[in-house]
């Protein structure tokens, strides 16, 4: 027998033997639109490369976290966030005996929709669209719908339920997850861009490492690797003690005292203030010269700064 011919039989029994009873099989594969399985990869596996292959995964490299168009080479852009959310989603799935390529396609997908110019330009963008038709842009809806209606001149990646799912409860502001993977990057996600921000905001200098909250630092630890090393690792215990995605008290308490100081003295800080200002002005005179909403999400933020200049 080939080994396209064994290989879902192969999958299935693997599974079956090593994953938890918490645990989403990979098969069988739950899309709009049946199609045949792949004879070497899993149903979402095939998610995660059409995920990887689309060209909005591609332009998260332009797409920065906090600052807009920094000139150092060494600062996340989402691109990085999303592979540093996905790596560490997969080493949770892992110690929990998870589905892993769920967890990996669901952490890859899962910032697709985000506009340019990070959380600043999802406010604009629904701030406008509330103004204009009492609508709302939230960018894991928009994340969802790259991936259903988007992609590939409109017909969309045909992904399975499990992910599309993942990627629309990715936020703490959305429905929670159906599934243990989902939550996983739900979480992880957080774990992330906070500890990715702090170390932005270090280099560029916003911060100085003696004013971070100390009870905070003295939980989770001195350098980003290390907090991040902390909080996974606090998630896997009390995950697997509960059955379900969960943090332990003490964790969950000084990471909301981490994003707490971050908002204040970073995110609504005096110097990102000014970026948000440039980046506001950038997306309401995109929006108001009549271009969609699919248009200007998708834009990089480099292709928003020269086209809004053009305009």
């Amino acid at each position: 027998m080939s080994v396209e011919a064994a290989f879902q039989e192969r999958m299935q029994a693997r599974e079956a033997r090593e994953l938890s009873p918490l645990a989403t099989p990979s098969y069988p594969a739950r899309r709009a639109l049946a199609e045949p399985d792949c004879g070497l990869r899993t149903p979402f596996q095939r998610d995660r490369d059409r995920i990887v292959h689309a060209k909005a995964f591609r332009r998260l490299k332009h797409k920065t976290q906090v600052f807009v168009a920094p000139e150092g080479d060494h600062y996340r852009t989402r691109l990085t966030h999303t592979l540093e959310v996905t790596g560490i989603s997969r080493t949770v799935a892992r110690a929990l005996s998870l589905n892993e390529d769920l967890t990996e396609a669901i952490g890859l997908g899962h910032d697709l929709g985000h506009p340019p110019f990070g959380h600043i330009g999802e406010d604009v963008l629904d701030r406008c669209l509330r103004e204009r038709f009492d609508g709302a842009f939230h960018h894991w809806e928009q994340s969802l719908r790259v991936v259903d209606s988007l992609e590939r001149d409109g017909r969309g990646l045909n992904l399975t339920e499990q992910v599309r799912d993942g990627i629309v409860s990715h936020s703490g502001r959305a429905p929670a997850p159906a599934t243990l993977e989902g939550s996983i990057v739900r979480i992880t996600d957080r774990f992330a861009y906070l500890n990715h921000d702090i170390d932005d905001a270090l280099r560029a200098g916003l911060l100085d490492a003696a004013a971070l909250p100390a009870e905070a630092i003295a939980v989770l630890g001195e350098s980003g690797s290390a907090r991040i090393d902390a909080l996974v690792h606090d998630l896997v215990e009390h995950s697997a003690l509960a059955g379900e995605i969960i943090q332990g008290e003490r964790a969950a308490h000084a990471m909301s005292a981490l994003r707490e100081f971050m908002f204040e003295h970073v995110y609504l800080g005096p110097t990102t203030r000014a970026e948000h200002e440039r980046a506001r002005a950038t997306i309401r005179k995109i929006y108001e010269h009549g271009d969609s909403v699919d248009f200007i999400a998708g834009m990089t933020d480099r292709f928003a700064l020269s086209y809004a200049a053009e305009l």
